[in-house]
């Protein structure tokens, strides 16, 4: 197992999605293998999720919007140190706000924010495809999420990786594999997260993807437990999910 690069930015992350149906969108996820962490409605009704590896936050807005969230500490410290860099926010918080929020976006849209840590906020434990060993990747019975799988990537489509590299790199990621076919595509981390940068046309939005070696088995369960708003991708081992946020989410099997 190659050495991991270490998180810069904070220890707690999770994919912020927005959602005009707070529980209908916790209840689809559900089936997905989430279960909830915490809730609130301050300063808005959210609910945090887990598969027990990938973290997620559903927040009620009537906006679409899915961004890279860290959760951190040191705020101020950080926001400073990431503009001495060359980084631009797009979006700052007032002082006085007792959670403060941040948002950059990446050279091709991708929204990342930095928001206030929040006591009882925890990342979870569960091993990922970063840490666990690889001949696990064949062996559902190793997988925490037995239902999708492993959590893979947040793919994005780029223009240039090379270019994308240079604001990912800001934020403490490294390349940890690199393809020409059958597009030029790389799997970057910064040790807490996994993004793939996707140059590439064949998508336009960030696509949450797991992967599993018993995909096809996965991705029938589903559908007698009621999962329809899906495409075939290939073949019936690989689909792709509109979830209700309109937001989507790629099943893959790892010989796709």
């Amino acid at each position: 197992m190659q050495n991991l690069p270490q998180p810069t930015i904070g220890n707690i992350s999770a994919i912020t999605i927005t959602t005009t149906d707070l529980e209908g969108s916790y209840k689809f996820y559900q089936m997905l293998g989430f279960y909830e962490v915490y809730r609130s409605d301050f300063p808005f009704p959210w609910i945090q999720i887990t598969d027990g590896v990938l973290l997620i936050m559903l927040r009620q807005d009537n906006t679409p919007y899915i961004a890279l969230t860290y959760y951190i500490t040191n705020f101020e410290e950080t926001i400073e140190a990431l503009e001495a860099t060359g980084i631009e926010f797009i979006s700052k918080t007032n002082h006085e706000d007792i959670i403060k929020r941040c948002l950059m976006k990446s050279p091709d849209g991708m929204n990342v924010s930095l928001v206030t840590y929040v006591e009882g906020f925890t990342q979870p434990a569960g091993p990922s495809m970063l840490n666990m060993p690889q001949q696990d990747f064949m062996r559902p019975e190793k997988y925490i999420n037995k239902i999708c799988g492993l959590f893979g990537e947040l793919a994005q489509p780029v223009t240039d990786i090379d270019t994308s590299m240079i604001f990912w790199k800001k934020l403490g990621f490294d390349i940890l594999s690199r393809r020409t076919s059958p597009y030029p595509w790389a799997i970057i981390s910064d040790g807490l997260n996994i993004v793939g940068l996707h140059q590439t046309t064949n998508f336009t939005t960030p696509i949450m993807t797991f992967f599993a070696s018993d995909m096809k088995a996965k991705i029938e369960l589903l559908k007698m437990n009621g999962l329809s708003n899906y495409t075939e991708k290939g073949s019936p081992g690989n689909i792709v999910i509109q979830t209700p946020e309109k937001q989507y989410i790629n099943l893959f099997s790892f010989d796709m």
